[in-house]
């Protein structure tokens, strides 16, 4: 990171640099590997262990990163799938970040955290900031910027904000999800408007302070491409708010609608997508070229969302 960048800085610097607004989610399900990396690690023949699922996993990520880094500008890691494989996995996941940070890439961990007091400061020193080791500062995960439960309050996200603020990173808290049932609760009315209003004009305020010189706060939203119409009204409350975006592709989000998660000037959002590009092979039934199909995949997916920018002549390149 540039000095006097702060990380919403950093993310459009990145994004310009590749011409291309999306994020590689790395989730990987062992059911799905590739059956060459299943039958390297015995997963297949009935030697299974903790410790062989996550080497598999790590050399999967690893492949993947190779194959896109130089086309997608960041990668999203989403903890639940390390941390059902236990400590082992918990190390591919540490692995699978420093990783990919040594390719270039902006890392997103998908961790969802938050808490009240000490215990929300001790998920931040983790994943943002130092851990104090006896008095030594040290970094553990040290994941560029993390997803945050932001439904808690204030209180639960002001110790993010803090490590933002000391190190540079920037977090997406959750205002409208991808998923179906979210608007069991988000989508309720308000007198102010919709629960997912409401938190959205939240965490506008919650990130005033961490505005950096692209009038982008570090402080972002998670706002889903399955609510098109949602992110739209989201967009035009938000406008110095940067959109985490989930639900491209596999979950049935498209180009089009996800142009309305950016500004005019081109900017503001990054697109997720996860299962559509990690098991792109699985169309072509030919998992011995996975590394293509999904660099092919990530490829189409970054040119079917400039087309639609450059459709609503708000694209940046």
């Amino acid at each position: 990171m540039a000095m006097n960048e702060n990380f919403a800085d950093f993310l459009i610097r990145e994004i310009d640099s590749k011409e291309n607004p999306s994020v590689a989610g790395l989730d990987p399900s062992l059911s799905s590997l590739p059956q060459e990396i299943l039958e390297k690690y015995r997963l297949s023949s009935g030697t299974v262990s903790f410790k062989a699922a996550a080497e598999a996993v790590l050399e999967f990520n690893k492949n993947l990163i190779d194959c896109l880094y130089d086309t997608v500008p960041a990668v999203k890691l989403q903890s639940a799938y390390y941390e059902q494989l236990g400590p082992d996995g918990i190390s591919a996941l540490l692995e699978s970040a420093r990783y990919a940070k040594s390719k270039g890439l902006i890392v997103i961990g998908d961790v969802k955290r938050n808490d009240i007091g000490s215990t929300c400061g001790a998920y931040s020193s983790a994943y943002l900031g130092r851990v104090d080791l006896l008095g030594v500062k040290t970094p553990l995960f040290d994941f560029d910027a993390i997803t945050v439960n932001s439904y808690l309050g204030y209180e639960g996200i002001e110790p993010f904000l803090k490590d933002c603020s000391l190190y540079g990173k920037g977090i997406f808290s959750l205002v409208k999800t991808s998923n179906k049932g979210s608007l069991e609760f988000q989508g309720v009315m308000t007198d102010n408007g919709p629960n997912y209003s409401v938190m959205g004009h939240l965490v506008s305020e919650w990130g005033k302070s961490l505005t950096g010189s692209s009038g982008y706060s570090s402080a972002g939203a998670v706002v889903g491409a399955t609510f098109p119409h949602e992110a739209k009204l989201l967009r035009e409350e938000m406008k110095n708010s940067f959109f985490l975006v989930p639900g491209y592709g596999a979950q049935g989000g498209g180009a089009e609608g996800v142009v309305s998660c950016f500004n005019p000037d081109g900017c503001g959002a990054i697109i997720n997508s996860s299962r559509a590009i990690m098991y792109a092979y699985m169309k072509e039934n030919d998992s011995r070229n996975y590394k293509k199909h999904a660099r092919d995949e990530a490829l189409r997916m970054k040119k079917e969302i400039t087309d639609e920018l450059q459709k609503k002549g708000i694209c940046r390149w």
